[in-house]
């Protein structure tokens, strides 16, 4: 434990861990003073970096991912399942209604609502096979959608958060990445070595929480000029936002995870799932609910096929932009949702935590895509080609315009902008959280002015991605930062499989232990009853047959 201690002793008089605290700073001013100083070549340079990685690596993160897919449902299913985070008689902290808003909103929320519509559009439009713009070409554009967002985005949280969570509750050490290496590691995850890895989880949690925050900011200053035509949606109203919504992210970042992101996670979902309800009933619905049967059976039935599909006899890199692109920004987020997940998850079983991660969402983000998505090619398919030129035109608008083929569109649309601030403020104090972890050797209770610090910086980040080149920057960020951590994940799904057979065995020997003790107690049990029934038969016996006198001698 004092090795624990070690990690968060005072740096120039802030309680963290000064290695990582100091070394991801220098990289954060290095990286954006790059940006700024070259932000005319920035552009060319995140474009034909993110070539490179996507077309060399592309394999590794699709290979990657699906493992994780697997290690997770065998822990599920195996005897691991019944361990729980915390011991035996840990009881979870929160309700499940407020554990799934929670980890939904930091999972999912400002990529649902900016991609639901332009991403199906954009498969309907380029699809990787097939003609575009057929009901084949649709059929597979949400079969790429479900994949993009289903069960292999919420395994890898599922791995990281449960890991994390894992070694913080039963094996008491403290909340940062590195904790999960303990099993082959030892104490040297106190080292070098585990200095490293943390640095590479605070900088992929930085970059791609940048990339939420940019993708974000751009779809509310397209919200807010759809609805306030007077506010110009440029570059300028983008970065103000940013240090507005920042700002306020802030201040939840100071009240913690109990009151301010909880409180604002709660009222995300509650209108989100306003908006969806509000979707599918003004929309068309039974065509929404038809597809949704027929969306999710497509995705069952070619799950394997998909999964594993990898381009390999085709010359175009269309995986590079979206495939690829996805899993690197999952793998990216997974320090920051995995922690975050991990503190709101103590008290459930492994079996209850992996199902309750990877099926709700998966099914809740199937439904939302479903409702937006397919009703918006069903427009397509129809001829009305007013959403589809929309994300043409600037993807951050297609939302918006896609309120406009409904009634009630205006309320729609800001409630809409409601909703991407929600999420916005959640992701970036949920995500500033982490890295406050990260950097403080997972100190439970750091101080308000590094929660501040990291609060800003994440937006700090956010606006540089956006002057570097804008959403080409922010997914050759993610994409670039998420493949060392993507190895990093591969060995932690080691490290967890060594831990829970440890915890296992340790069980094992306790129950057996705890049997050997009750038979012994129980045969004990027996044997004074067993002395209790003779003695009671040799008394009756006495009672029945009572000794004759003697006879009087003379």
């Amino acid at each position: 434990m004092s090795k624990v201690k070690s990690d968060i002793k005072k740096s120039m008089g802030l309680d963290v861990n000064g290695p990582v605290f100091w070394s991801s700073i220098v990289f954060l001013v290095i990286s954006i003073a790059l940006v700024l100083v070259f932000q005319e070549s920035a552009e060319t340079f995140f474009s034909e970096a993110q070539a490179a990685v996507t077309s060399t690596m592309g394999w590794l993160f699709i290979l990657s991912v699906n493992i994780f897919v697997a290690f997770c449902l065998f822990l599920a299913f195996s005897r691991f399942g019944k361990i729980r985070l915390g011991g035996k008689d840990a009881k979870p902290e929160f309700t499940t209604s407020a554990w799934f808003a929670m980890l939904f909103s930091a999972g999912m929320g400002i990529g649902l609502l900016f991609w639901s519509i332009a991403e199906p559009i954009n498969h309907f439009q380029t699809p990787p096979l097939g003609e575009p713009g057929t009901p084949a070409a649709a059929r597979q554009a949400m079969n790429f959608t479900f994949l993009h967002w289903g069960l292999h985005a919420w395994a890898i949280y599922a791995l990281v958060a449960l890991a994390l969570a894992f070694f913080t509750y039963n094996r008491q050490l403290p909340l940062t990445v590195r904790s999960a290496f303990y099993p082959f590691l030892g104490e040297r995850i106190h080292g070098v070595v585990g200095h490293v890895i943390d640095i590479l989880a605070v900088i992929a949690t930085l970059f791609g929480l940048a990339t939420s925050l940019g993708l974000g900011v751009q779809q509310v200053a397209a919200g807010m000029n759809h609805v306030f035509p007077s506010i110009v949606n440029n570059l300028t109203t983008q970065i103000i936002l940013i240090a507005v919504i920042t700002g306020i992210a802030t201040i939840s970042v100071v009240t913690g995870v109990d009151k301010g992101v909880r409180i604002l996670s709660e009222w995300n979902i509650r209108i989100a799932l306003f908006i969806l309800v509000a979707v599918i009933v003004l929309g068309p619905t039974v065509f929404i609910l038809g597809s949704y049967v027929q969306n999710s059976g497509s995705y069952i039935g070619n799950f394997m096929q998909l999964s594993f599909w990898n381009e390999a006899y085709s010359t175009n890199n269309w995986q590079g932009s979206w495939t690829v692109f996805y899993w690197a920004w999952w793998i990216s987020w997974a320090p920051f949702v995995g922690i975050f997940i991990a503190r709101v998850s103590k008290g459930r079983t492994i079996k209850e935590f992996i199902l309750g991660v990877l099926i709700a969402p998966s099914l809740l983000s199937f439904l939302w895509m479903t409702a937006f998505g397919s009703t918006a090619l069903h427009e397509t398919l129809a001829g009305n080609t007013t959403i589809a030129e929309a994300v043409a035109a600037d993807i951050s608008t297609a939302l918006f315009i896609f309120f406009e083929q409904l009634p009630f569109s205006t309320v729609l649309s800001v409630i809409g902008v409601i909703l991407i601030s929600g999420f916005f403020v959640t992701s970036a104090d949920s995500g500033s959280l982490v890295v406050v972890s990260l950097t403080s050797g997972g100190n439970p209770n750091p101080s308000v002015g590094i929660r501040i610090f990291w609060a800003l910086a994440g937006g700090a980040v956010a606006a540089v991605l956006l002057l570097g080149g804008g959403l080409q920057a922010l997914q050759t960020a993610v994409i670039i930062t998420g493949l060392p951590f993507a190895t990093i994940l591969l060995l932690m799904c080691y490290s967890l499989y060594r831990g829970l057979n440890e915890e296992a065995e340790e069980e094992a020997k306790l129950g057996q232990a705890q049997q050997r003790k009750a038979y012994q107690q129980l045969v004990a049990e027996m044997l004074v009853k067993r002395a209790q029934k003779q003695d009671a038969k040799i008394a009756e016996s006495k009672n029945n047959n009572p000794t004759p006198p003697k006879p009087d001698t003379l």
